[in-house]
């Protein structure tokens, strides 16, 4: 794996330490997270993040445990660090940082004072909610270390204020039981109970959220560190609290050494392979409704059935997981209705309002057929998806519907917005794309060809899956072309100035990455075209992948910030998607283009926002600062997958 390290610069680059964040997992859904400094900038940060009945229904927990070193002199000195509501970083500590470093995936800070040197390492135990925090005395001493545990219990979207009741917090031996939904176990607890008042969060500000929060100051832990490698340990675990979980060393330990496996399980070729295997893990959940399923991104995003498609291939077949891979796909099998694959998103409702989940879905088994030679789940599932085919053609929700006359899909209304550009501002989706969009007749054309391969391994006749195919492939290559240069983004698009089935129709010849996926699936319907992708490769391209338009269309949108309505409005109008690189290099390869020097700037991200992992998306004017979740699963699953696949 990539060291990622941040020497004693780190001291006075507090803007370097504040914006990158690290992220452990505990394959439930619910995590720990903050930054390199340990400055809290979003709601999200903590220690102990709980997932509930979904991953997207997490509460946070335990939020910090706050060092302070009580040195022989009698002085102490503070290593926490929250920002007030003034705006000012409380003075106790972070500038002490001397080090950090992921090791084998665990965080681990160094602090220097004098002589003295001490480490904190953390973990969550895999397959429960439990974080481990282990301070290990490296040189000097003795010293008495305390730990002051803020805490709340609250949805992580959200905030808790003083001005409702305060946490219950249960005394306990050794420790405490906040809410009665999670407990504290460490040495020489002292309850405390008052508030901290106005913690503020930056990032959420920044985001133009409401960025303050109060914070209940439950107890303080506190230990003797007299030599080199005496520790004091803090666990903090949720449901069943009458299971006490291992010894926190011994957590930092079993992490530590699943870690290594996941790595090792993967093969891979070099150091940023391994990252990014270990990076993908984090997103692989199993959870009380699913054996495994997949979190779109962190710290907010819950299961969504369209990210994971696209991720498929990447989180789980780049990285040797095709038995845990093989449930997955049978348990969404399991959810279509109507030939849709259900949606199951951050409501927690399972809703059906995709037009290319399914097509992915369709791409996944394909793919996990041809790369494992796995014909039994091919042959089990073969029922279902010939009945997609048959849902599609038939006509299902949302207009979504193959017309006779060209054998494209057409799909949605007015009021909805099916495909991955589904960003809504008060209610109205920005980029609607009714119509015939290039990438859902792309991944038509090809779940056609790949259904009617698997059709024909299990020995039945695939001569309609075919018929249809060339029929699709034919308009396709008649109709997409666009005078400009490029394909068209979407065909058959009701003209602004009528209502939906009126007499006026356009096509649309937006520039943007859509229409990738027209040369770079592996039933593309085009050849590759080495002028046209340069072109579009030049207008859209940025270190970090694609941008979602031209920057020359007049609804370009260059950065990627303020509000939610000014976010969602900028989504897909300019905002960078890194998980685009995927469909660009494939098709780049396909066209002898070279993209090797391509690869230089999303490695180089690895170390810069989300420590080993990549955001969700990034602004499309330069310098691309990074924006949205800085641990995005598809991100992470389609660098892996084209730098594994690469030539």
């Amino acid at each position: 794996m990539i060291d990622i390290r941040f020497g004693p610069q780190v001291c006075t680059e507090l803007t370097s330490a504040a914006t990158r964040e690290w992220l452990v997992c505990d394959g439930v859904g619910g995590y720990a997270m903050g930054t390199v400094s340990g400055l809290r900038t979003r709601r999200y940060h903590g220690l102990l993040v709980v997932a509930g009945d979904t991953p997207a229904s997490r509460r946070v927990g335990l939020v910090s445990l706050d060092p302070a070193v009580l040195l022989p002199s009698g002085a102490q000195v503070r290593l926490g660090a929250h920002e007030w509501a003034s705006g000012n970083v409380d003075p106790r500590g972070f500038e002490l940082l001397e080090q950090f470093r992921l090791v084998d995936g665990v965080p681990r800070w160094r602090w220097r004072i004098g002589d003295v040197v001490i480490e904190r390492e953390l973990a969550m135990l895999p397959g429960r909610s439990c974080v481990a925090v282990v301070h290990r005395l490296v040189s000097g001493g003795p010293v008495r270390l305390d730990l002051s545990a803020a805490c709340t219990w609250r949805d992580a979207h959200g905030e808790r204020r003083a001005d409702g009741p305060a946490p219950t917090v249960e005394q306990v031996a050794g420790g405490a039981v906040v809410e009665g939904a999670f407990r504290l176990s460490g040495p020489g607890w002292t309850p405390q109970g008052q508030w901290w008042l106005g913690v503020h969060h930056r990032e959420e500000a920044a985001r133009g959220l409401h960025p303050q929060e109060d914070l209940w100051y439950a107890g303080r832990f506190s230990g003797a560190l007299e030599r080199p490698g005496d520790t004091v340990s803090v666990l903090a675990w949720a449901a069943p609290l009458e299971v006490e979980p291992p010894p926190a060393t011994e957590v930092i330990e079993v992490a530590r050494r699943r870690n290594r496996q996941v790595v090792a399980q993967a093969k891979p070729a070099d150091d940023v392979e391994a990252t990014l295997a270990l990076a993908a893990d984090a997103f692989v959940v199993r959870t009380a409704d699913a054996p495994v399923d997949v979190v779109a991104g962190y710290p907010w995003f819950g299961a969504w059935s369209r990210d994971t498609m696209i991720s498929y291939e990447g989180l789980f077949l780049s990285t040797n997981r095709a038995e845990l891979g093989r449930e997955l796909l049978r348990s969404y099998a399991a959810t279509l209705s109507e030939g849709m694959l259900a949606n199951t998103a951050d409501t927690g409702r399972v809703e059906y309002n995709t037009v290319d989940a399914t097509l992915w879905f369709l791409h996944a088994v394909s793919r996990h057929v041809t790369v494992t030679g796995d014909t039994d789940l091919g042959d089990e599932l073969l029922p279902a998806l010939h009945a997609v085919i048959d849902a599609h053609r038939a006509g299902t929700r949302y207009g979504i519907a193959v017309d006779p006359a060209d054998g494209l899909l057409t799909q949605g209304t007015e009021e909805t917005a099916l495909t991955w550009m589904d960003a809504r501002v008060h209610g109205v989706p920005v980029t609607p794309r009714t119509g015939k969009p290039v990438e859902v007749n792309a991944l038509w054309i090809n779940g056609l060809a790949g259904l009617a391969e698997l059709t024909e391994l299990a020995g039945a006749d695939a001569g309609e899956l075919w018929r249809l195919h060339r029929q699709a492939t034919a308009s396709f290559r008649e109709r997409y072309p666009a005078p400009a240069g490029w394909l068209h983004d979407v065909l058959d698009a009701p003209a602004p100035a009528y209502p939906l089935g009126g007499a006026a129709y356009h096509d649309d010849d937006s520039l943007r990455p859509n229409q990738l996926l027209a040369w770079s699936l592996p039933y593309a319907p085009l050849e590759p075209d080495e002028a046209t992708l340069r072109r579009i490769g030049g207008a859209l391209l940025t270190p970090l992948g694609p941008r979602s338009l031209s920057p020359d269309a007049p609804e370009f949108v260059g950065r990627h910030r303020g509000g939610p309505a000014a976010r969602d409005g900028g989504y897909h109008q300019g905002t960078v998607w890194p998980w685009l690189f995927g469909p660009y290099v494939d098709a780049a390869r396909r066209a002898k283009i070279p993209v090797d020097e391509l690869f230089v700037g999303l490695e180089a991200h690895l170390t810069e926002y989300g420590l080993g992992s990549v955001s969700e998306t990034a602004d499309g004017l330069p310098p691309h600062g990074a924006t949205g979740c800085p641990f995005q699963a598809w991100s992470v699953a389609e660098l892996l997958r084209v730098r594994r696949t690469g030539p």
